[in-house]
C-alpha cells in the first residue's frame, strides 16, 4: 500500500493558488482600470429592459424557497451515487446494500415532502 506523501498535494495547493491569485488579480486590475462614469440613469435599477416596478423587498411565497431547498437537497444527494457508480464492482455486495440503504432513505423523505404537500406549486 502506498502512503501518500504532503509533497504529492503541492500541486493541487499550486492550482488553488493560482486560481486565487488570478481572481484577486482581475478584480483588482478591473477596479483600478475600469472607468468610473457614473451617472443617474447608470446607477438607476435595471431589470431586463423592464421598467421598475413596486418595492423590491416583498416578500416571497415560502413554496419557492422550499421547493428551491428540496431541490439543492436532492441535486446533493445524486452527488454521492456517482463515486458509488464508479467504484461499484471493487465495493462488492457491501457497497451495494449500502446504497440500498442511501436509497431508501431518499425515498422515505421523498414520500414524507410528496406527503406534506411540498411539491404543490399553489
Amino acid at each position: 500500500m502506498l502512503l501518500s506523501m504532503p509533497v504529492d498535494y503541492l500541486p493541487i495547493a499550486m492550482m488553488f493558488v493560482v486560481a486565487i491569485g488570478f481572481v484577486l488579480g482581475t478584480m483588482v486590475a478591473t477596479h483600478y482600470l475600469g472607468p468610473k462614469r457614473k451617472s443617474v440613469k447608470k446607477l438607476d435599477t435595471f431589470e431586463c429592459g423592464i421598467e421598475v416596478q413596486g418595492n423590491a423587498r416583498i416578500p416571497f411565497s415560502i413554496k419557492y424557497f422550499l421547493v428551491a431547498i428540496l431541490f439543492v437537497l436532492f441535486d446533493v444527494e445524486v452527488i454521492f451515487m456517482y463515486p458509488w457508480a464508479v467504484n461499484f464492482k471493487s465495493l462488492g455486495m457491501y457497497g451495494f446494500v449500502e446504497m440500498l440503504i442511501f436509497m431508501s432513505i431518499l425515498l422515505i423523505g421523498y414520500f414524507y415532502i410528496r406527503k406534506k404537500g411540498g411539491f404543490k406549486w399553489e
